[in-house]
């Protein structure tokens, strides 16, 4: 009798240990996906049926801030948990030959940290913090493994014919669309025949980088089935260039007026634009969809957090074909890709944890992507290791349904796109514009009255401009890499 208790406390400390295991980690990071491009979003003509299945059974936030306008300091926010006034990484910068500035091998990524919580960590899709075997390599930031394109132009083409693993290039059998020093800039010749396929077909290859990608994700969760796994999927779609496989263009072809794009405004010319845009958006659905049935199928559906949401904005209006005011990709929001009103910073985001986030809710706290790293620490159990630099605040009471104090205030700034700064607290958002030359005006809007950033009302309320514009200063640190001319000098 005395066995068969001591047997009986085995299995139930047994069981406790099980359900404490660590929770994988899956983020699903899209490319240029505006705000309203998911049907959970109020997309209406793009399909995305799995994303919007995550929302069902997940929680979305209505109020979720990329790290900023565009890819590679809105990445290297989301690694550092440090919000664009404190990061290395403040605009989009190419180191030749191939690559972008790298983050200090100093820098501490979620990947090293969840690395030493006893994570596997692996990333697939688009890198953009340094060349391969530099020090802001992905390799040397803390991933066990990396598969896909190190650089953000190379991503520029979805039939490339190479794509790293690690640090070694991994041949494809995919045509040279590089075109010399003129990295995929193509057009059709005057006068061609714009509707005739044959002049496509030289932008088509073998072998679709996204779906290579996705194979390589799902070896890797496979591999790491019994441990827990931080999977970071920065995949290269929506973004330019226009392309897709025929047998997902099928499901869009024809479906509405569709003006060929014969690439007089950058990247590679497409027969069927919008179609085509559609068609990789649902195919990055599709591929997001096997994903989750992975988890199911290895019994990882309950021990695993998935998180989905984009780098910025959609795209600018007619660049490379794009079309965001026909889809209304940026619902209605001021501005797109690159600027810091709502349509170019604000983007979706859906969290799903079976038991523990509650499903079909909605949050609009507001949030941004520097709270990841202190949100996956304290997942992970090791919150006390969360760098005291980290900007960010954990979102585990807000995603377990549990109240938590409002956020007293959100920042960012771009030295891109003319110099950019805003702050939000609560309702309100103070911005300012033009400033790597120009005056500094600051502009004010009432969010929860105009979501839409057409009232100015700074006017009316200079003691909440102030207060913004202490914040301001106080968060920017000048940055010799990414300057902000009238931050960090006197304008003349």
């Amino acid at each position: 009798m005395q066995r068969i208790g001591w047997l009986c406390v085995l299995c139930v400390l047994l069981v406790a240990s099980v359900q404490a295991r660590q929770p994988n980690i899956i983020f699903f990071l899209a490319d240029d996906l505006g705000y309203s491009e998911l049907g959970c979003f109020g997309q209406t003509k793009i399909k995305t049926p799995n994303i919007d299945k995550l929302a069902a059974e997940g929680m979305k936030f209505t109020n979720h801030y990329a790290g900023n306008g565009v890819c590679a300091p809105s990445r290297c926010v989301l690694m550092t948990g440090q919000h664009p006034g404190h990061t290395w990484v403040r605009d989009n910068k190419e180191v030749q030959p191939e690559g972008q500035t790298p983050i200090p091998a100093d820098t501490v990524t979620i990947a090293e940290l969840l690395k030493a919580a006893g994570y596997g960590t692996g990333a697939f899709g688009k890198w953009g913090l340094g060349p391969v075997k530099s020090e802001g390599d992905a390799v040397a930031q803390g991933f066990d493994h990396f598969y896909g394109f190190n650089c953000q132009r190379h991503a520029h083409n979805y039939y490339p014919n190479y794509l790293y693993s690690d640090d070694a290039r991994v041949p494809l059998d995919n045509p040279d669309l590089l075109h010399g020093a003129h990295w995929l800039s193509g057009q059709l010749a005057k006068g061609a025949d714009a509707n005739d396929p044959k002049l496509y077909a030289q932008y088509i290859g073998k072998q679709y980088a996204p779906d290579l990608i996705d194979e390589e994700a799902i070896k890797f969760i496979r591999d790491h089935k019994d441990q827990p796994f931080f999977c970071y999927i920065p995949t290269s779609v929506p973004h330019l260039a226009l392309q897709v496989p025929d047998d997902s263009l099928k499901e869009y072809e024809g479906k509405w007026p569709d003006p060929p794009y014969v690439g007089n405004k950058g990247y590679l010319p497409n027969r069927t634009p919008r179609a085509a845009y559609a068609a990789m958006i649902t195919r990055m659905d599709r591929d997001f969809g096997r994903i989750m049935d992975l988890l199911k199928e290895l019994n990882l559906d309950d021990d695993t957090i998935v998180i989905f949401t984009s780098d910025n904005g959609p795209t600018y209006n007619r660049l490379g074909g794009s079309d965001s005011e026909f889809f209304e990709s940026a619902d209605g929001f001021k501005g797109l890709k690159g600027s810091l009103y709502e349509g170019g910073i604000r983007v979706p985001m859906i969290a799903r944890w079976p038991g523990h986030i509650p499903a079909g809710k909605v949050s609009d706290r507001i949030s941004g992507f520097e709270d990841w790293l202190p949100t996956f620490m304290e997942l992970a159990g090791a919150a006390d290791k969360v760098p005291g630099n980290v900007d960010g605040i954990s979102l585990i009471p807000t995603l377990l349904g549990q109240p938590q104090p409002d956020r007293p205030f959100l920042y960012r700034e771009f030295a891109g796109y003319g110099g950019q700064q805003f702050v939000r607290i609560g309702e309100w958002k103070a911005i300012r514009q033009g400033l790597a030359k120009g005056k500094i005006v600051t502009e004010l809007y009432d969010l929860d009255k105009d979501p839409g950033e057409s009232h100015n009302v700074a006017a009316e309320h200079p003691d909440i401009v102030k207060k913004c514009e202490a914040i301001m200063i106080q968060q920017h640190v000048p940055s010799q890499l990414f300057p902000i001319k009238a931050l960090d000098k006197p304008v003349e």
